[in-house]
């Protein structure tokens, strides 16, 4: 059964870094692309960043130079590095994987970007 479990989520002043983890079961990590999404209020869910079975990184522009997506296949856990945190970077973040012909999702971890 696949399982992906974010944490790391929380409240934190503009220009703040966080760091979120998402720990995977239930398949065989290192061979699957993994990626981050975010959903804020009353927004669509959006592609925040994405990182390949091989190591190879993709951002959302509004992110790019800000985050960093990195993985530990030993661990089978993904990780997100954000540094200098906006406002607009409030959302739910969640870890997502593409396997058996459909989307896993996590329970997501709270953002909140604050003064």
């Amino acid at each position: 059964q696949v399982q992906l479990v974010e944490s790391g989520g929380g409240l934190v002043q503009p220009g703040g870094s966080l760091r979120l983890s998402c720990a995977a079961s239930g398949f065989t990590f290192k061979n699957y692309a993994m990626k981050w999404y975010r959903q804020a209020p009353g927004k669509e869910r959006e592609l925040v960043a994405a990182i390949t079975s091989a190591g190879s990184t993709n951002y959302a522009d509004s992110v790019k130079g800000r985050f960093l997506i990195s993985r530990d296949n030993a661990k089978n856990t993904m990780y997100l590095q954000m540094n200098s945190l906006k406002p607009e970077d409030t959302a739910m973040y969640y870890c997502n994987t593409w396997l058996v012909l459909r989307d896993h999702w996590g329970q997501g971890t709270q953002v909140t970007v604050s003064s």
